[in-house]
């Protein structure tokens, strides 16, 4: 099986639901199912090369931390269909698409810096959602914690922040008009896999890390903005009121267009990609 198949956007209706002065705080934006998977297959792509390496055989409980609406954590019930397995995330409006899937996993919102299971997990998986948590590093332990001795703990997160996709963004949101109401939206970030694997190991693990840079080859008009504004650009977006979010956006697509320029056969996005696949060791605990 392969994730939700995305096919062209063409036709993608773009809306950016803008708040009014003051209403959305580091935590206040929402996410919407429908344009996260505008480009399914692309964003798919890395969660199954990230499985790939999970080396479970028979988990028992296998747990997906993040788990948006739902399309990859399928893939999960699909390779272990006996296990129990649990899909998460912050978002009410990505556990709702997940749970119209009616696919048999469990679907629940919740915050995964206070999600704590009932009982350790044989597998653990947090897929593009570590890179929105400040000092991610520092959570690793307790999420290990809830893996069973012997278990796996498996992420990744983008590792793109320092091209144009973002940093556009960044500098266009630290103008004025647009920084009064930006300055405290929240902007995802992440480490070299060599943090991870230095962490991860030093907590007795037996890890495996590695980076891959993707070229997405996109279509469609103002592509780059259409992902972008899905992710890592959709709080900015959010935190302007109507009339400055317009001119806003106007500008960063068209800063955007510069930086990505159509090719004879798309508009070619470089996306840099972090993972970790991480073995507890035998008879660790809690």
């Amino acid at each position: 099986m392969t994730p939700h198949s995305s096919g062209p956007v063409e036709n993608l209706d773009i809306k950016i639901v803008r708040a009014h002065p003051g209403e959305v705080t580091r935590s206040q934006h929402t996410w919407d199912p429908d344009r996260y998977l505008a480009y399914a297959d692309e964003r798919g792509r890395p969660f199954v090369e990230l499985l790939g390496r999970v080396g479970a055989t028979a988990p028992r409980t296998v747990v997906d931390l993040g788990c948006g609406p739902g399309n990859l954590t399928a893939l999960l019930r699909e390779r272990w269909p006996d296990a129990h397995v649990h899909g998460l995330d912050s978002s009410p409006e990505m556990i709702a698409a997940a749970r119209d899937r009616g696919d048999g996993v469990r679907y629940d919102v919740a915050d995964l810096r206070d999600w704590r299971p009932g009982a350790p997990v044989d597998v653990l998986v947090s897929n593009a959602t570590l890179q929105w948590v400040p000092d991610h590093l520092d959570l690793l332990p307790q999420l290990l914690g809830h893996v069973a001795p012997g278990g796996w703990l498996a992420l990744q997160v983008p590792g793109n922040f320092g091209e144009p996709s973002h940093t556009i963004r960044r500098d266009l949101a630290a103008e004025e008009p647009y920084a009064a109401h930006t300055r405290h939206v929240a902007v995802p970030s992440s480490h070299d896999p060599g943090l991870y694997l230095d962490v991860l190991a030093g907590l007795g693990c037996s890890v495996d890390a590695w980076e891959t840079t993707y070229l997405h080859v996109l279509t469609g008009p103002d592509p780059v903005f259409t992902w972008v504004s899905a992710t890592g650009a959709r709080p900015t977006l959010q935190a302007l009121p109507p009339d400055l979010g317009t001119r806003f956006e106007e500008e960063f697509r068209a800063r955007l267009r510069a930086a990505y320029p159509e090719g004879r056969h798309g508009v070619v996005l470089p996306f840099r990609r972090i993972f970790v696949v991480a073995r507890k060791a035998e008879g660790e605990g809690e």
